[in-house]
Order: structure tokens, then sequence, then C-alpha cells
């Protein structure tokens, strides 16, 4: 017990000390002050406008995708968003630079399992749809047996899609069919006799490359008929139809509605890009414009529609910029807030009591002259008295004292009462009378 007696008594000595410290108060008084010009001076950057440069890619520059980069290029700026667009020959190679931190966004199709830790989900898009462009003369999946399929780049998505499906129609490859992986530019740049006898193509419909060949080439669209029965297969696939028409319409292409495959469309960003950033990107699609430009109707309710990586602080900031503003949870974040907001501003305040040392107390002359009046009466009541001449001598000099001390001194006088002093001048005139009365006697 006495341990602990002697430790208070030893931290209260060194407090004190350090309260008594002129220097150490200041000291700490700068540090508390910067701290917290520091931290307003955060929270006022964070609420200042930003601007944000951001690379996209959209693949190759013939595909539709690109076509949406470039509109989301043209109506981000409004939101304060800089995008430069940066082509790639496919999406798994656009996957592996936005993993790498090359690029910021990319428009990448799904039914990819790549794996990767640097990527989140930005927004679920809308589904594309995969177009077998075949000519003429091939009317069925079977019919590609011992034909050249263009199935896109290597480091495409289109090309792993592409597999799975003719693997699923028993079409192996190297076996059954020749691969060829030619680009759009190619593609387009070829005759009708160079060009492969169907080519696979994942874009939204109508597609740019498919237009192209069914107008200029004569190729039709051939209908992938079990779409259903492989999505319980492969979680990534949709049911979708190709309208009739969409392509041609004398000769019709297609003659009739067909069943296609369906790949959702996601927009990714590297995990490092800022969230007011993704929000911003998520703005400007989703805006009007950008629906009227494509053609597309991107539905916010899709945003959250699984792409296999998770989701960016962005988006969530932005799903939930529509609720309450003083929903439940956030009352009582309120609440929990205000709490800490009064305890450390009564900390603060005990804290800059404690730094500003002891308080300082003001020192007045009352007292001074409240005992110089006590005096002067002591001496009124004497002179009641009959006194000597010694005596009256004394007093008479104990008064002289008295008034020039108080006179003496009276422009540095600090009085609460400054009645007291008209007091104490009036009893020394009075007290010098009689003494005046006392000597002449």
């Amino acid at each position: 017990m006495s341990e602990e007696i002697d430790f208070n008594q030893h931290l209260q000595t060194v407090l004190a000390r350090f309260q008594n410290n002129d220097l150490v108060r200041k000291v700490v008084g700068v540090v508390l002050i910067a701290a917290f010009v520091a931290g307003a001076g955060y929270f006022i950057y964070d609420l200042l406008p930003r601007r944000h440069n951001l690379t996209i890619t959209g693949g190759e520059i013939t595909g539709n995708r690109h076509f949406i980069a470039k509109v989301l290029q043209d109506e981000a700026k409004e939101q304060g968003v800089a995008l430069k667009i940066v082509p790639t020959r496919g999406s798994l190679e656009a996957l592996e630079k936005l993993e790498s931190g090359e690029l910021d966004l990319a428009l990448s199709q799904g039914g990819l399992e790549p794996s990767f830790d640097n990527i989140v989900h930005v927004a679920t898009l809308a589904p594309e749809y995969i177009h077998f462009i075949v000519k003429p003369e091939i009317k069925s999946l079977a019919d590609l047996r011992g034909k050249v399929i263009n199935l896109g780049g290597k480091s495409g998505g289109t090309r792993v899609v592409a597999q799975n499906i003719l693997r699923t129609s028993g079409l192996v490859e190297g076996i059954d069919y020749a691969e060829a992986n030619y680009g759009n530019d190619k593609l387009i740049a070829m005759s009708t006799g160079k060009l492969p006898d169907a080519i696979v193509n994942v874009s939204f419909v109508p597609s740019l490359l498919a237009d192209y060949l069914v107008k200029e080439h004569g190729y039709t669209i051939l209908e992938i008929p079990f779409p259903g029965s492989l999505a319980l297969r492969m979680g990534w696939v949709a049911d979708a139809t190709i309208l009739g028409y969409t392509y041609g319409v004398e000769p019709p292409v297609p003659e009739t509605d067909i069943k296609t495959v369906g790949v959702n469309l996601h927009l990714l960003a590297n995990a490092d890009v800022p969230p007011r950033a993704i929000q911003a990107v998520l703005e400007s699609l989703y805006s009007p414009s950008v629906a009227s430009r494509t053609r597309q109707t991107f539905d916010e309710a899709d945003i959250l529609r699984p792409s296999g990586f998770p989701l960016s602080a962005g988006t969530l900031a932005f799903t939930t910029r529509n609720e309450p503003l003083l929903s439940a949870e956030m009352l009582e974040d309120l609440k929990a807030a205000a709490g800490l907001a009064f305890s450390l501003l009564s900390g603060g305040m005990i804290a800059l009591r404690w730094f500003r040392g002891k308080p300082v107390t003001e020192q007045f002359d009352d007292a001074e002259l409240k005992a110089a009046i006590a005096e002067v009466a002591t001496i009124q009541r004497r002179l009641m008295q009959d006194q000597d001449a010694a005596a009256l001598a004394e007093m008479d000099r104990r008064l002289d004292e008295l008034k020039t001390g108080i006179l003496e001194r009276m422009a540095q006088l600090r009085l609460t009462d400054t009645s007291l002093l008209t007091t104490l001048l009036a009893a020394e005139s009075g007290a010098r009378a009689r003494l005046q009365q006392l000597q002449a006697a």
C-alpha cells in the first residue's frame, strides 16, 4: 500500500513539474494544434472535387466493347474522369494487364476462370451474345466438322468460351476442326476466298463484325440450340435469342429467331483504383446519354451480378448512394460518434487546463486597505483616552505613514471595492483632526 502511495506521489510530482514548465506546455500545445490542423486538413481535402486519370480497354478497336469504352470516355469527362483507351487482343490479356496495374479498368466477358488477386468487380453490364458466323452451306454445329473455325486471339476470352461450346458439341480441336486465330482487323481485310469457314464472335447485338461479314461476304448466323442445358454445366451461360432479320432482310439473316449463348460483360478494375474514381465512372456508365449512344440498356439492378472477383468499395458506395440519409444503423453510428466526440472534447478540455499550468489567482489590494482602515480605527479609539505627548506624536507619525504609503501606490492599487480608498482617507482625516485638537490642548 505504501509503495502505491509513493508511486502516486512521485507521479504527481513529475506531472506538477511538467505542468509548471512553460517550455513543455508550449511544445505539447503546438503538437496538439498541429495534429488538429492536420486532421481538419485531411477531411477538407477529402471533400474537394477530384480529377482522375485512368486507363481502360475494350479489347480490339473493331469490337463493340471498344465502342462502349469510347462512349464512356466521352461521358466520364463530366464526372472529372479522364479515360485513356488502350486496345488489347482479348479479355485474358486485359485481365493480365489489369492484375499488373498496367490498366485501371477493363471491359471483360464472363466465362473465364483465371486466378487473379488484384482485380475487383465494378459492374455487370448486360449479356453479350455468342455469334457463330458461318458460310451459307453450314446449317448446324455438326457441319463444322472438317472446317476451319476462327476462335479469335489466343489471349482472348472468345476462344475460351467457343472451345467450351465446341467441346460440349463433341468437336475436338485438331481432330474435328482446324483452329484459326485471326483478329477482327485481319478478318475485315481478307477476301471471301481466304476467310475461315466459321468465325466466333462475342458481342452485343448487332455485332459489327457479323454485320460486315453477312453483308459483304454472304455469311449467315448459326443457331446454338442448347444454351439451357449448357447453363447447368457452366454458371456463366445465359439463354439468349438473336431475332430474325437482325443482320439482313433479303435474304433474311437469320431467317427466324434463333437461340444462342449469352455471356455477361463485366467492368473490372485494378484493386488500387480509388473508390471515388470508380463511383464517378459508374455515374457516367448508367447515365441516359450512354444508353442513348450505345443503344444498350445497362440495368443498374444487374450491377452486382457476380463475376468471380471481389466487389469494389466504389461500387458499394455507388449502390448505397440513394439509401435514406439517416438509417437506423447510421443513427446508431452517429450516437457512437457523438459519445466519442464528447469524450474527446472532455479529455481535451482537461488536458488543456492541465497544460496551461496552475491557475493564476488575481491579486487585489482590498485586504491591505481594510487593514489600514482597521489601524486608523484603533488610533481613533486610543485618541478617546488620555494620551501623553509622546504617544500622540507616535500616532501622528503612524497616520502620516499610512496616508503617504497609500497615496504613493494609488496608481497601482487593484481594488474590487473602490470605496475602500475613500473610507480610509476620510477615517485618517477624522483621526488627524482629533489628534490636532489634543495636541493644541
